[in-house]
């Protein structure tokens, strides 16, 4: 566990780094399962995987990681998506690489509030992602699935902080929610000295990932229509996770109703029936 800000934005990287990524109780259980029907019938494909492990992001992550430094190794460009990772490793090398993950409910055993914390980012990115995922196909977005992943895996430095420093993740927590004027990113430097944005890309790139994946997660890129969908699905996800009716939500939702409109080409009044037809 990490107690202290690390003195720079490379230490933090080489820290996350080398972690081995933890994964949901659930995900434990899955591949738990899903290795015992493999041994049973021989049948188990990787659409099927990642049709059950897809809602973990930290499982999706370890798996990219993985793969991709085994693409790096051949000198071969990384698959894009889960699927593509679970089939260019193949579903025996899988269960073999995945045969005893460390679970967050193990890592956070005495940590509840940071337990909590992270199960928060874990339903804010599954949501972020639905949203993506809509916007790509309104906008009939060939990489709609990479756009989807991509909004998944946003807040994934955050969600490792969770895990790895939860202490400072509590920190931040609580210094946001004693004042909603703040800003994360400015709390993010004063308390850990690095924004978590900044550490997700130079991780990314440490690890390789695909690039269009991380093109899509580099909000630099703010006109690219993909990296914006990514972008609107994070910003709305965050700003309605305490439901449409928060004063927070209310403040914000003007702006994201028109941003979206934007993208899609549609009026506000159209834009916010559909936000609140895809959260229904």
């Amino acid at each position: 566990m990490i107690h202290q800000p690390l003195p720079s934005l490379e230490a933090w990287v080489n820290a996350f780094e080398k972690a081995d990524i933890p994964i949901l109780p659930e995900s434990v259980a899955e591949l738990a399962l899903l290795r015992q029907i493999e041994d049973a019938r021989g049948d188990m494909d990787a659409h099927t995987l990642a049709e059950n492990l897809s809602a973990d992001p930290l499982m999706t992550l370890k798996v990219l990681v993985h793969v991709s430094r085994y693409c790096t190794r051949l000198s071969v460009e990384p698959p894009e998506t889960l699927v593509g990772a679970i089939v260019m490793q193949g579903v025996g090398p899988f269960f073999t690489a995945f045969e005893h993950p460390i679970s967050v409910s193990e890592l956070l055993a005495d940590q509840p509030e940071a337990l909590d914390g992270l199960q928060s980012v874990i339903r804010r990115s599954r949501r972020a992602a639905h949203f993506a995922m809509g916007f790509a196909l309104k906008r009939q977005d060939q990489d709609a699935v990479v756009i989807q992943e991509a909004a998944l895996l946003h807040g994934f430095a955050e969600m490792l902080l969770w895990c790895l420093a939860p202490e400072l993740a509590l920190t931040i927590s609580r210094r946001l929610a004693d004042d909603h004027t703040l800003r994360s990113s400015l709390v993010q430097r004063e308390v850990l000295g690095i924004q978590l944005q900044d550490l997700a890309q130079v991780l990314m790139r440490r690890w390789q990932l695909p690039d269009l994946l991380i093109h899509c997660t580099d909000e630099r890129l703010a006109n690219d229509p993909k990296v914006r969908s990514v972008a609107l699905g994070v910003r709305i996800a965050r700003h309605t996770q305490h439901g449409w009716d928060d004063p927070h939500c209310l403040a914000a939702l003007p702006d994201d109703v028109a941003d979206v409109g934007q993208l899609l080409n549609i009026s506000p009044d159209a834009a916010s029936r559909l936000l609140r037809g895809m959260d229904d």
